[in-house]
């Protein structure tokens, strides 16, 4: 995938895409970034692959200073982006905070999206969970933690959403730089300080008048997200729910190959449609 930069609205946002056709917008979570989709998005057929990242994360942690990069508001980001790009309308596959972000925008902007793939995905009360919670409240890891125990945290969240040692390595390999290069633990407070459960739990009853193609897959040994929300999506949505047993978090990461045969189903249901 090739990176590319715009000005949207006065906000610097970056994305990587590849292929043609018409579009798919990939949404990443915390604390990834694009690279996230590094392997699903080779395996997408007959697409133009935009994989997003939202302003704060990533190579774009500096857009995030001084600025709302709540889940609400980067659904507004996300459109404005859209917008600027000619994108009139996507089919949306969102991991983590990024399933709020694509709740966000169906709900809110429901002319851009053309089907909804969910997977470990944030929705209703499921976050933010305790250890980003303790964050937000005390800032302790930029604050108080001395030096090197941010990277030790970011290496044990992949450790304990990752089935193998060499993709939690290799995940924090993808992602752990953008930290290092901007800000490093205080980037991550920053992140953590934004999120508030009121920007799914204000929409998740309108969960169900989505009248839109839709697709849940889920690990369900996940500790971040448990297999009960995503069986709550799949009743809400009226979705076909694909569980991967003892699946752990970062999907996208060690199961491309099933997310990208899940996409590729959803694009068949919505090219039909």
């Amino acid at each position: 995938m090739q990176s590319h930069n715009a000005n949207v609205d006065g906000i610097e946002m970056r994305w990587e895409e590849s292929g043609s056709g018409d579009p798919l917008v990939l949404l990443h979570g915390i604390p990834t970034c694009p690279a996230l989709w590094r392997d699903v998005a080779p395996l997408i057929k007959g697409r133009r692959v935009l994989a997003w990242e939202m302003p704060g994360y990533g190579a774009s942690i500096p857009a995030g200073e001084d600025r709302d990069i709540s889940i609400a508001k980067q659904a507004d980001y996300l459109a404005a982006w859209m917008d600027s790009q000619g994108i009139e309308k996507a089919v949306v596959a969102a991991h983590d905070l990024g399933g709020g972000v694509a709740q966000n925008l169906a709900v809110r902007h429901p002319r851009l999206i053309s089907g909804l793939l969910l997977t470990n995905a944030i929705g209703y009360d499921s976050w933010p969970i305790p250890m980003i919670s303790a964050i937000a409240k005390t800032g302790s890891i930029a604050r108080h933690a001395p030096d090197g125990s941010f990277r030790k945290f970011l290496k044990m969240m992949m450790e304990k959403g990752h089935e193998t040692e060499a993709a939690a390595e290799a995940a924090y390999d993808a992602h752990a730089p953008h930290y290092d290069a901007h800000g490093d633990a205080e980037a991550f407070v920053r992140q953590a300080r934004s999120l508030d459960v009121n920007d799914t739990t204000s929409i998740q009853d309108k969960l169900p008048s989505l009248n839109i193609p839709a697709r849940i897959v889920w690990g369900t040994g996940d500790e971040f997200q448990t297999i009960d929300y995503g069986e709550r999506f799949a009743k809400d949505l009226r979705a076909p729910l694909r569980r991967i047993e003892g699946g752990l978090h970062f999907t996208p990461e060690d199961h491309p190959q099933i997310i990208a045969d899940e996409i590729n189903a959803l694009i068949e249901t919505v090219n039909a449609a």
